[in-house]
């Protein structure tokens, strides 16, 4: 039978936070001080914009392990002005993070930032995607670095952006083996209506840069058209 445990990370993944929060208070009732099922509880209790019985649930987690950086960064996020459930989605289908061809893509990050950093991240919070030297670096809502991407899709989806198409990610684990985001397409530019952002292989490059040429020849044609 699948355990408490691994049910309510398979829930919390759907985004589904009222399922993730009762799961957690199950954990609890068998071990009350299980900081893990608190943290879990916490960020689900966010999600709802139960902001109060989330500060209250940080603040346990606290009182067993004063220094645990989950329960911190989440207290200090809940302390600050703004809406607290930004940046955490409310309500995720099922298939949140399952593939669709072209849309969407889970990324193994290159590059990550040190365990310290990394131990603060939770599944499902939001993170920015930032560009740089041509690269594209991945940080949290503070603006501290996690990660970059590799280099072929970072240099590819550069492209994109340029262009006009707008992405958003998700955390979808983050642990001493790695970070790994769940990237979606959420607005794709007209001169990239037929293009797809997200391929296999090496031969993406090529792919883009031929589809490119052929859209600003397109676009001169129409210019002297008119």
């Amino acid at each position: 039978m699948t355990s408490l445990k691994t049910q309510a990370i398979q829930i919390a993944l759907s985004g589904e936070w009222e399922k993730a929060a009762s799961l957690n208070v199950e954990i609890l009732k068998e071990d009350p001080k299980d900081t893990e099922a608190l943290n879990r509880l916490a960020f689900a209790l966010t999600a709802l914009g139960n902001i109060k019985e989330a500060k209250e649930t940080y603040e346990r987690v606290l009182n067993l392990d004063t220094l645990n950086p989950i329960a911190t960064r989440g207290l200090k996020r809940l302390n600050s002005p703004g809406d607290h459930s930004a940046g955490i989605p409310s309500k995720l289908v099922s298939n949140m993070f399952l593939e669709e061809s072209g849309k969407t893509k889970i990324v193994t990050l290159v590059n990550t930032a040190p365990n310290k950093t990394i131990s603060h991240l939770q599944v499902g919070q939001t993170v920015t995607l930032c560009k740089k030297r041509m690269k594209i670096f991945v940080q949290d809502d503070n603006k501290e670095y996690i990660g970059v991407l590799p280099d072929d899709l970072g240099k590819r989806l550069i492209k994109f952006i340029d262009g006009g198409n707008q992405y958003i990610a998700y955390i979808k684990s983050a642990n001493d083996h790695g970070v790994t985001i769940f990237m979606k397409e959420e607005k794709r530019a007209n001169r990239f209506k037929n293009q797809p952002s997200f391929l296999f292989g090496d031969k993406t490059h090529l792919a883009l840069h031929k589809q490119s040429a052929r859209n600003t020849h397109e676009d001169d044609d129409e210019e002297e058209s008119a």
